[in-house]
């Protein structure tokens, strides 16, 4: 992963995690072991599925990511950092 994409996904860990009410070390913690307790314990059944179909597919991820909307959500969220 290239220093822009982890810049990214920092940014985006402390916007969720932030949303979520729980520390971005905390969330990375748990999306990398596989856990995604405070991820989902907010969404529905739906989005919950779909969240762990995206977090376990690294291309689906990436091809998401890189689609105008999320870059433009991603840019209002952080306020253009």
């Amino acid at each position: 992963m290239d220093n822009y994409n982890i810049q990214n996904l920092n940014g985006l860990l402390q916007v969720v995690s932030q949303k979520l009410g729980v520390s971005p070390e905390q969330l990375r913690k748990e999306l990398e072991s596989g856990k995604f307790d405070s991820a989902i314990k907010n969404m529905s059944p739906a989005e919950a599925g779909k969240f762990q179909q995206a977090v376990k597919n690294p291309q689906m991820l990436d091809k998401i990511m890189s689609t105008p909307q999320a870059k433009a959500l991603y840019q209002k969220l952080t306020g253009g950092k």
